[in-house]
């Protein structure tokens, strides 16, 4: 049997269609964009056109685009720069976040303790949802960012921005959003929902690892991370990866005019993963459930399991998941999201099962067998150790 690849959320593989937009500044075009000569003209002009292609794409300004180096980064230059930018006014940096960001977020939030300023981390419910009341009372605290994540990246669930953007507007705070995992998964409308600052990582949609995007809404405050140079209007100094730029352009692109297909088909093969794994495995908790869930990710805890053997049993059996967030596959402390939606009830072993555009009923349902023999197979010998 072909192993089984279900960690798309961790991260995707590039699409022909992008390799070969990209191809040509590899090597040809190869320029520093920066430079005044052909070969950097050349970069310069492909930069400047994937810039206003992913404007296009979300129905922004050019101007407004940063291109920077993945997901990490855009968070954190949205967090600390919108922080710092409030540390140079004089007044005091407050971050306000939820419980279950991308730790890219929560650490940017915390670390703005360095500038003298605090952040607040809002609960949230079983469903992935910060509640109105108490996040109505941290926005009467003066912050200066609210920082929530648009699809959550371990158990897939969707933060109502529509309704919370307006709200934070009208206290005169700005809004960030990770929505490193919406896209080409729900419907984007910058229109719709105003925020002030958004994050794209290229190779969560079939584009390039090396590269990411930071929206920023003109007359939206924000301060420099990084000193060096005058590039991307000097928030983000350092010579660009026009290949990586291009890359992500074209990734966007596809995975925006494919995102309503990849909805309808990917959801139904989610929920037969969902029902074969509630089926056989007593016990199993779905998380995110009393939520609104985007249509790819699938996150289970699972009883009476170590997560460490889980996760590498699956793996040795030819199945690849994950436990959470890529970035914490070290961590030996668990999920920190499912822990923030289940608390005490949080089980050691939770998997996010994530599907990808080429994603089969064949390889859902192997999956399904797959979990299933593992689990049966590692429960009685986890008893037995126990006696």
């Amino acid at each position: 049997m072909d192993p089984i690849y279900l960690d798309y959320a961790a991260t995707t593989p590039v699409r022909g269609e992008v390799r070969e937009a990209m191809e040509p500044f590899l090597w040809k075009a190869f320029g520093n964009p920066s430079s005044t000569h052909r070969w950097g003209r050349a970069a310069q002009a492909g930069l400047e056109e994937a810039r206003s292609r992913v404007a296009a794409c979300l129905g922004v300004q050019r101007r407004e685009i940063l291109f920077v180096r993945g997901g990490t980064e855009s968070d954190n230059l949205a967090v600390l720069g919108r922080a710092e930018a409030r540390h140079l006014e004089g007044a005091c940096p407050h971050i306000v976040t939820s419980s279950i960001e991308h730790k890219a977020v929560l650490e940017a939030a915390h670390a703005v303790g360095s500038l003298g300023g605090r952040c607040t981390v809002l609960p949230v419910d079983r469903g992935g949802r910060v509640l109105q009341d108490v996040l109505e009372e941290a926005l009467a605290d003066d912050p200066c960012l609210l920082s929530l994540m648009w699809v959550n990246n371990e158990v897939g669930t969707i933060q109502d921005l529509e309704k919370i953007v307006p709200l934070a507007r009208a206290w005169g705070v700005p809004v960030h959003t990770d929505a490193v995992q919406a896209v080409g998964k729900v419907p984007m409308d910058l229109d719709a929902v105003k925020v002030d600052y958004l994050s794209l990582s290229g190779h969560k949609f079939y584009g390039p690892k090396s590269a990411g995007v930071l929206f920023v809404r003109d007359g939206s405050p924000l301060s420099a991370r990084l000193h060096g140079g005058g590039q991307e209007a000097g928030l983000r100094p350092g010579t660009q990866d026009v290949a990586g730029a291009v890359g992500l352009a074209r990734a966007l692109e596809l995975a925006l005019e494919e995102q309503v297909d990849f909805a309808r088909t990917r959801e139904p093969l989610r929920d037969r993963l969902q029902a074969r794994l509630a089926q056989t495995i007593p016990g199993l908790r779905i998380h995110g459930l009393e939520g609104v869930r985007a249509p790819h990710i699938l996150n289970v805890g699972i009883p009476d399991l170590e997560a460490e053997l889980l996760h590498i049993s699956l793996d040795l059996e030819g199945l690849a998941v994950s436990g959470g967030s890529a970035c914490q596959s070290s961590s030996t402390e668990g999920s920190h999201v499912v822990q923030a939606l289940m608390g005490d009830d949080a089980f050691p072993a939770a998997v996010r099962f994530s599907l990808g555009r080429t994603t089969t009923l064949d390889e859902v349902d192997q999956a399904a067998e797959i979990t299933v023999r593992v689990v049966q197979r590692l429960q009685p010998a986890l008893g037995a150790r126990g006696t």
